[in-house]
């Protein structure tokens, strides 16, 4: 019996139903949220422990390859409330969790600093990393989706981070801002998309919470910015376009995340023409950024999976600029594009189809001729066949930050928490057709 171990199990990852999967998923996610009684040490920071409420982005750090510095036990605002929200939807015995998440926010927003600070320690002090506006936005929308299943007291909490967000994002939302990845500076179509979703939100909310004035302005502010990242070809992420050495940094996943955590209409066509970008990048054989990977799943019956941006360097495994591999959150949200277009057809009975959104289609086999519910099936076999391919490289169901373009296996940091929160919040879209 000594011999036995689960890893040792050989799982029918191509028979397995990613939402018979998630339920599992949700579990291995919830491991790295903190409580009164899971409580984690920080492992560089001597004598910092966590406080209920943070989420571990990854429960990973590097201590034994010099040339390697991977920490990444810490709460980033961003990444923390989009997990918030799936543990809401999630099969949660309590709500405790949710109580925990938005004291903690509090706790984060009078640790001093800089207010947009992009990560905090796990004690909700902040740590020396970049400031990004978009997660304000993002922990407001999450509470204002669980706010119902806030106790009162926790109600006066949520108002109270909710204000203050809002009051930092008045002056900030026509500023520039270091963008998703962490990597560039500038207009962050990202971060203007969720800006723009959580003031709509903010402006439609029935759960009593103050509508400030400024908005009506604010609106139509971000949607006319957000229309001027639009190059003729594509969205573009950052402007100004960046030229360093991770040019031409478009097409970017970020582009197709904004719809997901954003404002930006899923049968926005311009997008769309974007999406199909991307898919080209890493899955057209003759394209200079294709995956291998993506050739050999083809063969598989899956796939094909994402990254995030063209020449992406950032490997993951080492901190030499070798890059470019897929990532389980860029497959999962293209997937969950793909969902979420099916309903939007299914429910209008109309696609989308236009000169910009003609090669989107095309590379389902969708045209002119083919019906709404032919379309919206196509677009569902598609994207289950990029959630199958997330399932099939992990690790034992285990997601980690990255996928090898080459051999498929996983890379960088284990059992990310974004990774699990991407793959169950597509399921939920898949679970809604």
């Amino acid at each position: 019996m000594g011999g036995l171990q689960y890893s040792l199990v050989k799982p029918a990852v191509t028979q397995t139903d990613p939402a018979a999967l998630a339920p599992y998923m949700f579990w291995l996610l919830f491991r790295n949220l903190g409580s009164d009684g899971l409580v984690f040490e920080d492992p560089v920071n001597t004598g910092v422990i966590s406080r209920p409420g943070c989420v571990l982005a990854a429960p990973a750090w590097e201590n034994s390859v010099t040339h390697v510095t991977q920490d990444y036990v810490y709460n980033w605002t961003r990444d923390a409330a989009i997990v918030a929200i799936e543990l809401a939807a999630g099969p949660l015995p309590t709500t405790q969790p949710l109580v925990d998440y938005v004291q903690f926010a509090q706790v984060c927003q009078a640790s001093g600093g800089d207010f947009d600070r992009g990560s905090f320690l796990i004690n909700g002090t902040p740590r020396s990393w970049t400031n990004q506006s978009d997660g304000p936005a993002l922990q407001t929308l999450a509470i204002l989706q669980f706010y119902g299943q806030l106790d009162a007291p926790t109600q006066a909490t949520a108002n109270a981070v909710v204000a203050a967000n809002l009051n930092f994002l008045q002056n900030a939302y026509q500023g520039e801002t270091y963008n998703l990845w962490e990597e560039e500076y500038g207009a962050s179509f990202f971060a203007r998309s969720v800006q723009l979703r959580c003031f709509l939100a903010v402006t439609a909310n029935t759960a009593g919470i103050p509508v400030p004035g400024w908005l009506s302005t604010a609106i139509p502010w971000l949607e006319s910015a957000l229309a001027g990242h639009w190059n003729g070809q594509c969205y573009q992420s950052v402007l100004p376009v960046p030229s360093d050495y991770r040019a031409p940094y478009d097409p970017n996943i970020d582009i197709v995340m904004a719809a997901i955590y954003g404002a930006v209409a899923v049968t926005d066509t311009k997008l769309l023409a974007t999406a199909a970008l991307l898919r080209s990048q890493w899955a057209d054989p003759a394209s200079s950024y294709f995956y291998p990977i993506n050739g050999a799943d083809q063969g598989r019956g899956i796939g094909p999976m994402f990254g995030r941006y063209p020449g992406d360097v950032y490997d993951g495994d080492t901190d030499a600029l070798v890059g470019d591999h897929p990532w389980p959150v860029s497959t999962a949200n293209f997937a969950e594009l793909y969902y979420r277009l099916a309903q939007q057809i299914t429910t209008s009975g109309t696609v989308p189809l236009d000169d910009l959104s003609a090669g989107f289609f095309s590379q389902l086999g969708i045209d002119a001729s083919a019906t709404p519910a032919a379309a919206a099936a196509a677009l569902e076999t598609a994207a289950d066949q990029m959630l199958q391919a997330i399932i099939f490289h992990s690790d034992h169901f285990e997601l980690s930050e990255q996928f090898d373009a080459t051999s498929g296996y996983e890379k960088s940091v284990a059992n990310l928490s974004w990774s699990y929160a991407a793959f169950l919040s597509a399921v939920r879209a898949k679970n809604a057709l």
